[in-house]
């Protein structure tokens, strides 16, 4: 009891903080992540968009981002965090390195989900008169919602820890109570109950996306 009185509250705001950044992150990274990906698959060779350019530009800004390390990127992006939000510290501004770090992640997997779909899938929309747009759109995602579903639970996860680690730069939410708290004032106890609660977070993310993909796999 004296412990929930001590820190009940700020356990309730930081888990709060966690699943604004992490929703709000995964959110505007498929926004800019999805047709990301989509053009990496349709530029290639023999496929219905075919480009060495684009998709060898595309490739590279993806490997590049990916390569650096997050908590690096954190850093070095703080001037175009303060003058994108006004702030560098704080739940909103942690968002702006999230996207940035998650938008190519998104990418690889929305490219590796478009890639499993049987070839003769597109061909046979292609002889039926179906314009690329139509589909992209009306085959290509559709047919792959199963692996994207799975694939956007990959990703929330993977931002959770992102988010944990924003909190060395004061971003709020969970990670920062482990740092302020269970580091600096060795408050063990309430780094174990941050990280029980991230556990039953991702549990539960992980679960609900392996549920919604077997769902949608039916439709299909």
């Amino acid at each position: 009891m004296e412990f929930i009185n001590e820190f009940g509250g700020i356990l309730i705001k930081g888990t709060m903080e966690t699943l604004y950044m992490t929703f709000a992150s995964v959110l505007i990274s498929y926004l800019f992540g999805l047709p990301m990906g989509v053009l990496l698959v349709v530029t290639e060779d023999n496929h219905i968009m075919p480009s060495k350019t684009i998709n060898r530009i595309l490739g590279t800004i993806v490997n590049i981002t990916r390569s650096v390390p997050f908590i690096i990127l954190l850093i070095a992006v703080v001037p175009f965090t303060r003058m994108v939000v006004g702030t560098a510290i704080g739940s909103k501004a942690a968002v702006v390195p999230l996207v940035i770090g998650a938008t190519p992640f998104v990418a690889r997997m929305v490219e590796s989900s478009l890639k499993e779909l049987d070839k003769g899938i597109i061909e046979a929309a292609a002889s039926m008169g179906c314009s690329n747009m139509e589909i992209i759109y009306k085959v290509m995602i559709p047919e792959s919602m199963p692996s994207l579903t799975l694939g956007s639970s990959i990703t929330t996860i993977t931002l959770i820890g992102y988010s944990a680690m924003a909190g060395v730069i004061g971003a709020g939410g969970l990670g920062d109570l482990a740092i302020r708290y269970g580091y600096y004032r060795y408050e063990s106890e309430l780094m174990l109950v941050t990280i029980v609660i991230l556990v039953v977070i991702v549990q539960a993310i992980q679960f609900a996306g392996n549920h919604v993909s077997k769902k949608i796999n039916r439709l299909y």
